[in-house]
């Protein structure tokens, strides 16, 4: 864990405080929107960490827990909950990244040096989840406001991430739209990669990146 991490409160333990569990383990009792005096440094603060820069330790199983079930706390029109996470971890990030040296070398991708880069770059970090749009044609909610949704699931992914000390990047890549890839690790026809989440420790301290100056986008009616 990086120094960031040790001096980090535990977050999951305040989550798991929340909940008052019956004996099937549904929320019976919720305190909801607790504030807390560093939420709004964390969103002000916050920062991606390159996943060409991560590397290990990632989020314990209890960690990870936390950070998928706070993921999925998001808007979501007509409780549909469209979407779905794909851990990616261990024996699975190997075999990921077995499905995308395939995919490349059966597109005659070169010099070899780029398969290496992909396969290393996944191999590298301790923690990837895919998280997977399932937006539903057809019904009353527009499929725009349930992709949205997803959007929304990435967002509190990356922000559970790092309140629990760690970095997190959301990626799409090449590999997001490739239809063998999808394919391989379980997509249905109509669903979509609202992208890849990297979890773990940043190799190099971070650096701020420029920020929007908000007289530019901020209108008021």
């Amino acid at each position: 864990m990086t120094a960031n991490a040790a001096q980090a409160p535990d977050c999951g333990l305040l989550v798991r405080s929340l909940y008052i569990r019956g004996n099937r383990g549904h929320i019976e009792t919720a305190r909801l929107n607790l504030t807390g005096p560093t939420a709004l440094d964390l969103l002000l603060s916050r920062r991606s960490g390159s996943a060409k820069a991560m590397t290990g330790p990632g989020p314990s199983k209890e960690q990870l827990d936390d950070i998928l079930r706070a993921s999925a706390r998001v808007p979501d029109h007509g409780k549909l909950f469209p979407w779905r996470f794909i851990v990616f971890e261990g024996d699975g990030l190997q075999r990921f990244a077995g499905i995308l040296v395939d995919v490349l070398t059966l597109e005659g991708v070169t010099p070899p040096s780029q398969i290496d880069e992909w396969r290393n770059r996944i191999l590298a970090v301790p923690v990837v989840v895919g998280v997977v749009s399932s937006a539903r044609e057809l019904i009353k909610i527009p499929v725009w406001e349930q992709e949205l949704s997803a959007g929304a699931v990435c967002q509190n992914m990356l922000i559970a991430s790092h309140g629990l000390g760690f970095v997190a990047n959301w990626l799409t890549e090449w590999y997001s739209y490739h239809p063998i890839v999808k394919q391989k690790i379980g997509l249905t026809p109509g669903e979509r990669m609202a992208g890849f989440i990297y979890i773990g420790t940043a190799r190099d301290e971070l650096q701020e990146r420029p920020r929007p100056e908000m007289s530019k986008i901020v209108t008021r009616f």
